[in-house]
């Protein structure tokens, strides 16, 4: 049996996360992995306007939050994923900082294009998902959209398969990659091109 998600550290710490209804492919970070996720990015998450894409129960997001990001967006076209996610941040006393889109990840990413620009990027989309042999990692990881949402300098910490090894086109700058079992965490920058 899977230990119970929660919220690891800050205001919001040792607060248990509810999982989502019905989508047979979310597959929460576990907590370790998360940990790991922001030891390595420290500072950054204080102040930071996050984007999480593919937000499932929104544990990547509301860990931000809980650790002092200014405001995060959460991303899942799926009805049980924006549910539990609503339910989470309400739990964590996170809502007033924070707004939640039931969309496509693509259509999203153009809704938000005339908003305010995002300095850290969180995704974990579905591994076994893919559009023809481009894997959805290395698909964000290419959307111009995406690019064009977030700050010249902005993280963005992208999980992903063992094989799922994305390749980062010019506006965006590998910084490193931790390796959980058959999760890679890969962390990128935007560039200024």
């Amino acid at each position: 049996m899977n230990a119970p998600m929660r919220i690891i550290a800050g205001t919001a710490g040792g607060i248990p996360l509810v999982m989502p209804r019905g989508p047979a492919d979310v597959r929460p970070t576990p907590d370790k992995v998360k940990g790991a996720i922001f030891s390595s990015l420290g500072g950054l998450v204080a102040d930071a306007r996050v984007l999480d894409l593919y937000a499932g129960s929104g544990a990547l997001g509301i860990e931000a939050l809980s650790r002092g990001a200014a405001h995060a967006t959460f991303v899942d076209q799926s009805r049980g994923c924006v549910e539990a996610i609503q339910r989470n941040l309400e739990t964590a006393r996170l809502s007033d900082q924070a707004d939640v889109l039931g969309l496509e990840v693509s259509r999203a990413l153009r809704r938000l294009a005339d908003g305010p620009r995002f300095n850290l990027v969180l995704a974990d989309p579905p591994y076994a998902k893919q559009a023809g042999r481009t894997s959805l990692a290395q698909q964000l990881l290419d959307d111009a959209a995406l690019a064009a949402l977030v700050e010249a300098g902005a993280w963005f910490v992208l999980e992903h398969y063992k094989t799922d090894a994305p390749k980062p086109p010019a506006t965006w700058q590998f910084d490193r990659q931790q390796r959980h079992g058959d999760t890679f965490v890969s962390v990128f920058v935007r560039t200024a091109t």
